[in-house]
């Protein structure tokens, strides 16, 4: 049984592993967007909006689809105050606890105010209000249903990896 557990936590940190080393990639392409975007306004005396929402949803889609790859390794905000001086099973607790009362239901509330947002964002094919911007609003909202996605995976991998800890602290199912 726990073997299972292990297993399917692994599964899941390979696909947040994956998932957040593709998406750090578009780290890349904001940096040069914003060097662009700067460089046209200040040197060329232009700008481009559809530029500048580039930048924006790539900042948009680092924030929301990296969301699971910091849970993954615990580098998202904490008090720790605490937190820090617990055993590994006082930290699973707190985790197991966390996970279940905080992030999933606040996943599971995002899902369901957002849905309608982003279903009527498709409905219309919801483009830029400026003229000159990008025609894919619609797409850029669909990450906000992203997040709960990976986010709930991973917190799901936390459940698991917590339950692991508790029953047996001496069985590996680390994060990294």
């Amino acid at each position: 049984m726990l073997q299972s557990l292990i297993g399917l936590t692994r599964l899941i940190d390979t696909f947040t592993e994956h998932t957040g080393r593709l998406v750090s990639w578009l780290n890349i392409g904001m940096v040069l967007g914003t060097v662009l975007v700067v460089v046209l306004r200040y040197v060329f005396n232009n700008s481009s909006i559809a530029l500048q929402e580039g930048v924006i949803y790539l900042h948009g889609a680092i924030f929301l689809l990296g969301s699971a790859y910091t849970l993954k390794y615990n580098e998202h905000v904490r008090v720790d105050i605490l937190y820090q001086r617990f055993s590994p099973r006082g930290k699973a607790l707190v985790n197991l606890l966390g996970t279940l009362l905080l992030l999933l239901p606040t996943l599971g509330y995002i899902w369901v105010e957002s849905w309608p947002y982003v279903q009527q964002s498709w409905q219309f094919k919801e483009v830029s209000q400026e003229a000159a911007g990008l025609p894919y609003v619609y797409v850029l909202k669909t990450l906000i249903l992203g997040l709960v996605v990976v986010l709930g995976l991973q917190g799901i991998a936390e459940v698991l990896r917590s339950i692991t800890t508790l029953i047996r602290p001496d069985l590996e199912a680390s994060n990294g």
